[in-house]
């Protein structure tokens, strides 16, 4: 794509109408992308090969468990108990989004906490891993104006000297990300 991110924006910014369509287009593209992508993993799913499954990986499963199984849209629901688990029953659950989907005792938390964690498996799968900010996108600026990689240095190569390491020897142990920040 030779077009930037804001070069597309200054085009539409002063047409309110064509700003929503051009979004409302990228999100249909979006959600037929993976759409499609969800239809071919059923179309190559194995249940022989649990391991390398990429529905597994993915979060469709997980997805699929809380928006479909779990609230009784495709699926009988969950176990259901009393607060004292004397009596209980397969049901369906509504998921329960806000704070009360926190509290173990509503069963809505768990539907809605499979059907966010399908989006949050998905989102470490676009990102590669769970990492942090600085390994996605490299150090700040306050970062560096602090001396916050220069100090963690300076602490590790006095602990290296400290335990009668000789200067080189020290600063080889620094790790090289942390070098090269």
């Amino acid at each position: 794509m030779g077009l930037p991110w804001y070069r597309v924006h200054t085009v539409v910014l002063n047409d309110p109408g064509r700003l929503l369509s051009v979004h409302i287009m990228h999100t249909a593209l979006v959600a037929g992308w993976a759409g499609s992508m969800a239809l071919y993993e059923l179309a190559v799913f194995d249940p022989s090969d649990p391991v390398l499954d990429p529905m597994w990986r993915q979060g469709v499963a997980c997805f699929g468990f809380g928006a479909f199984h779990v609230t009784g849209l495709y699926g009988p629901g969950i176990w259901v108990s009393d607060p004292y688990g004397l009596t209980g029953k397969v049901q369906a659950v509504n998921p329960a989004w806000g704070v009360d989907g926190f509290d173990p005792f509503i069963p809505g938390g768990i539907a809605s906490h499979h059907i966010a964690a399908a989006f949050v498996v998905a989102g470490t799968m676009w990102y590669g891993s769970a990492t942090t900010p600085i390994e996605l996108f490299g150090p700040t600026r306050y970062q560096w104006d602090q001396g916050y990689f220069q100090q963690e240095i300076y602490r590790r190569v006095s602990a290296g000297l400290a335990e009668n390491l000789s200067l080189s020897e020290a600063w080889s142990q620094i790790p090289e990300k942390l070098g090269f920040l």
